[in-house]
């Protein structure tokens, strides 16, 4: 039984949202998202509330609440106050410095690493260790990050690499004499 499809989702002032069959459109000051939901699945929406109904005897559709109710929530959130990632360098000589919509890294290899931002999101590096990754879509922020950390990801014994800012990296002992 679905408990997240339950849960009503308040619509925040300045944020508009429409339904166009299965396609939900939501409009705030970061901006407009919009995704499809899946057919199993219908919302519903009242004053600034929006409610997820669905057939509850079918399996597939209550496992589909859920995500529809998780997505509209993220997306609510998201044009409104935004998402935000953290990701911090670790390591002798690792450095990194944000241009327009590129982001040069220097991470230990022979050649700098050139990463193209995509569009929706934006990339700042306070100092030469943290990258900070913001924009209106989790989904896109989240898959940046992890494509930023996936070229040095942090190892076990000295823990360089590239970070999550509230990650732990789990150290190994070094090998004995």
């Amino acid at each position: 039984m679905s408990r997240i499809a339950k849960a009503p989702v308040i619509i925040p002032s300045g944020v508009d949202i429409k339904l166009e069959g299965n396609n939900v459109t939501v409009k705030g000051s970061n901006g407009q998202l919009s995704h499809n939901i899946n057919s199993a699945v219908s919302i519903g929406i009242t004053d600034n509330v929006v409610q997820v109904e669905w057939d509850k005897d079918d399996k597939k559709a209550t496992a589909q609440a859920g995500t529809a109710r998780a997505i509209v929530s993220n997306m609510v959130i998201g044009v409104s106050a935004g998402f935000e990632k953290k990701l911090t360098l670790i390591g002798v000589g690792y450095r990194a410095q944000a241009k327009g919509n590129i982001l040069n890294l220097a991470l230990g290899f022979s050649h700098p690493i050139d990463f193209e931002v995509p569009a929706g999101v934006s990339v700042e590096t306070p100092t030469q260790t943290e990258i900070i990754i913001k924009g209106s879509d989790k989904q896109l922020v989240g898959e940046v990050a992890a494509k930023i950390r996936a070229y040095r990801p942090p190892e076990p014994y000295k823990g360089k690499g590239v970070r999550y800012a509230e990650e732990h990296v789990a150290r190994k002992e070094a090998k004995k004499k």
